[in-house]
């Protein structure tokens, strides 16, 4: 099986390798900017830009309300919105990256912000920020987070727009009439998913995300339950994703699937996970804070709750990162001056609280942060709470490898439905895993 997974991967670099140099072969005076030698322009600050949004169809409504605020503000820049869904973008980026056609303003977030990064086609901003309103208003976590994702040179990349949390929905109602406590151990989670589980009346105490997407949230739920708070060992170079603690924890978590779960949950993203939790009759939902006016709309406030990951036997919660969104300007724009316009105002103190309040996520600007929805979006603000409070610890991510989210998600989520179907081990799962994750450390350290 490993030597396989090294095939895979020197034909997969050896095919990026060709593509990079038949670009070169083809371009006059290739500078090294991944695009062709086309450097872009700042253009006069006026005209069209094209912004591509990375949450399509989620987020289409608040970002068109922003696009509106933004062209009564600027009657001279025109902003064509194109939405694309989370689970197509980084393929259609990269697709643009290869055959022209990428947009001035798009939306980069900390997961694929290294692999953008490495391909050099998008523009530093720290001068531009340094230079803006924006300067000393935006939350310094947030900036260092994208920093640190950009591939370890330190350089900013995309702007922050706003930061996610891990977020444990529960039935408030259904709860109540079984006679259970909130799940806020791992013991309890367990206990609930098994007593509200009643198949035959479709009734499920918790939902798993089994398609796009499930990675992440089964990473969450493993080191929530070892309790082990860093990615990498004492060494630096080999991943705790296969530890036998973590092992048993995906053993644990994965055995809820059809037992606990509707079978459906095999193929649901977050979407579709979303849905069925909000209109059906099942206990629990890991998702995050985006959600949370999905559940309001269709199940009223006053129905559940949404609380922190539940804490380990120690007593402490630890979960793993969840990564912060942005803004990236595209290095081949020709109208960089009006496209950097447009992500100032979207993450003014105004903007930024409007498309965070409907997002329900936690906003990057320092002002929009203070305003009083906040303490009314209760997740949101228990969130922030568990953050600052001292009982979580977050296992970072290592979203500044360049395989980092092809790892996490393509490479490896169908063997996590063959886990769930039992046709493959934990073990050889998360052993497989820790193999890619291992030489893309190996990798990305020789290259520093």
């Amino acid at each position: 099986m490993k030597t396989s997974i090294r095939r895979s991967r020197r034909a997969a670099i050896a095919v990026a390798l060709g593509a990079a140099l038949a670009l070169t072969a083809t371009a006059c005076g290739d500078d090294g900017s991944g695009t062709g030698g086309d450097k872009g322009a700042e253009g006069s600050g006026k005209g069209q830009v094209l912004f591509w949004d990375n949450n399509g169809g989620v987020r289409t409504d608040i970002w068109k309300e922003v696009i509106a605020d933004f062209e009564k503000a600027n009657p001279d820049i025109e902003v064509k919105y194109v939405g694309i869904a989370s689970t197509e973008y980084q393929s259609k980026v990269d697709t643009a990256i290869q055959g022209g056609g990428l947009p001035d303003v798009g939306g980069v977030g900390a997961a694929m912000l290294a692999g953008f990064a490495a391909q050099k086609v998008l523009d530093p901003l720290d001068d531009r920020l340094a230079k803006s309103s924006l300067d000393g208003k935006l939350n310094e976590d947030m900036v260092k987070s994208l920093k640190a994702a950009g591939g370890g040179d330190g350089t900013l990349y995309s702007i922050p727009t706003s930061a996610n949390n891990g977020v444990l929905y529960y039935r408030t109602d259904l709860f109540e009439q079984a006679g259970l406590d909130e799940p806020t151990t791992w013991d309890k989670f367990y206990e609930a998913a098994d007593k509200l589980t009643d198949a035959d009346k479709n009734k499920f105490g918790y939902t798993i995300r089994g398609g796009a997407g499930s990675i992440a949230q089964a990473l969450d739920a493993m080191y929530g339950q070892s309790g082990i708070t860093s990615f990498w060992d004492a060494s630096g170079d080999k991943t705790t994703v296969n530890d036998p603690k973590n092992v048993a924890a995906l053993e644990k978590y994965a055995a809820l699937y059809k037992k606990d779960t509707p079978s459906a949950d095999l193929n649901n993203d977050f979407t579709k996970m979303v849905a069925q939790w909000d209109s059906g009759t099942i206990g629990m939902l890991n998702h995050n804070l985006g959600s949370y006016q999905d559940h309001v709309k269709a199940l009223g406030a006053d129905r559940f709750r949404g609380i922190p990951q539940p804490v380990g036997a120690t007593g402490k919660r630890v979960q793993v990162s969840n990564p912060v969104d942005g803004l990236g300007l595209f290095k081949n724009s020709k109208n960089k001056g009006a496209a950097w316009k447009f992500i100032e105002f979207a993450t003014s103190h105004a903007e930024s609280s409007k498309f965070n309040e409907s997002a329900g996520q936690v906003p990057s600007n320092n002002d929009a942060a203070k305003d009083a929805w906040i303490s009314k979006a209760e997740p949101t603000k228990l969130a922030a709470a568990a953050l600052t409070d001292g009982s979580t610890t977050i296992v970072q991510l290592p979203y500044y490898l360049p395989d980092w989210n092809t790892i996490s998600k393509a490479d490896n989520e169908p063997n996590f439905q063959k886990v769930l179907l039992g046709k493959m081990s934990a073990k050889d799962f998360l052993d497989t895993v820790a193999d890619q994750l291992n030489a893309a450390q190996a990798e990305w350290k020789q290259r520093g």
